[in-house]
């Protein structure tokens, strides 16, 4: 087998047996044919099986001589490690018994995540331009990454039937990392908002339709076409302009222009707004498990990461509270 047909197999293995999401799958696959190029035209090795230590060593260097971080030096390790893992599995080889199993992974000082204040939040939703069509669903969008924390991908693929606004059924039903389903509580205000949306989003949807009805009966293309793209349309939460599902690029254009309206200069991506709501919680008390599973992390040592962050807002938070004579408040509204 070439490299060609063992990348190939990988992404089937990572997307079948290991469940992961396409955006992750696309990384690995990205990351594995880097390697390859490089091994292919700077040290001519045409077969995956005949890579050694040396090897993925001289690669580690060119990516280090390049400029490349830490923190994306140890991710296009970690992809060989687990591309030379899958390798060993399918040659019935010992899995930990490969040419990059002895090579350290780089240390990294532990980064943390941009946070924004409960002020800085109201700010860029208060800054959304209501007069416009679109502005009742970017604050949609903004109020339902901060009260849910929700990743990009996790927004994108939100269904109208995983809505649950019910008096004493307040949550949305999310498909996470490894198609992994999770139950997310939704606060009244967050529900106020998608609820004001939906019939912009209904005048969108059928606006858009319709042009696209006019646009494809005129080069002559069957209903066939629409009806798939209505079925999909129906049922998809947040569309774009032409009435299709949002991409992340867009979603991250949305969240950046929303910052620089509202004057906040600090580098803000959904993500931001991901790391703000855990960041919330952990400072107003809530249990570190209940906030990765509303996150939806696999280990909670992903989620520690939140106490760090808040560590030195936490003491300015009692600081100010004192001065106040204001009890702390935990969020019960987000807390199940």
């Amino acid at each position: 087998m070439n490299w060609e047909d063992y990348i190939k197999d990988f992404c089937a293995h990572l997307r079948l047996e290991r469940g992961l999401s396409e955006n992750t799958i696309k990384s690995y696959k990205s990351d594995i044919e880097g390697f390859c190029a490089f091994l292919t035209k700077d040290l001519s090795i045409k077969d995956p099986n005949s890579v050694g230590k040396s090897d993925i060593e001289k690669y580690l260097k060119e990516t280090v001589d390049s400029g490349l971080n830490k923190r994306s030096q140890a991710r296009k390790l970690s992809s060989i490690k687990a591309f030379y893992k899958f390798i060993g599995i399918m040659g019935d080889k010992c899995s930990q018994n490969t040419p990059c199993s002895t090579i350290e992974t780089p240390k990294m000082s532990r980064h943390l995540p941009t946070v924004l204040s409960t002020e800085e939040i109201d700010k860029i939703i208060g800054s959304i331009d209501l007069t416009q069509e679109l502005g009742f669903r970017n604050k949609a969008i903004l109020e339902i990454l901060y009260s849910c924390g929700l990743r990009v991908s996790e927004l994108i693929e939100l269904k109208l039937s995983d809505l649950f606004f019910k008096e004493n059924e307040q949550f949305i039903r999310v498909i996470g990392k490894g198609n992994k389903q999770r139950l997310i509580p939704i606060n009244e205000v967050a529900i106020e908002t998608v609820n004001n949306y939906l019939p912009h989003r209904w005048n969108s949807l059928q606006g858009a339709q319709n042009d696209r009805g006019k646009h494809n009966s005129s080069k002559g293309i069957s209903g066939r076409k629409i009806s798939a793209f209505a079925q999909e349309s129906n049922n998809t939460l947040f569309l774009s302009r032409r009435g299709g599902k949002l991409t992340r690029e867009m979603v991250f254009t949305i969240v950046r222009q929303q910052a620089k309206a509202a004057g906040i200069n600090k580098q803000v991506s959904p993500h931001t707004f991901r790391h703000s709501f855990a960041t919330h919680l952990v400072e107003n008390g809530a249990d570190l498990r209940v906030v990765q599973q509303m996150l939806g992390h696999e280990s909670i040592l992903t989620t520690e990461i939140y106490t760090h962050v808040s560590s030195n807002q936490w003491m300015k938070n009692i600081l100010e509270h004192i001065n106040k004579k204001t009890p702390l408040n935990i969020i019960p509204s987000i807390l199940p």
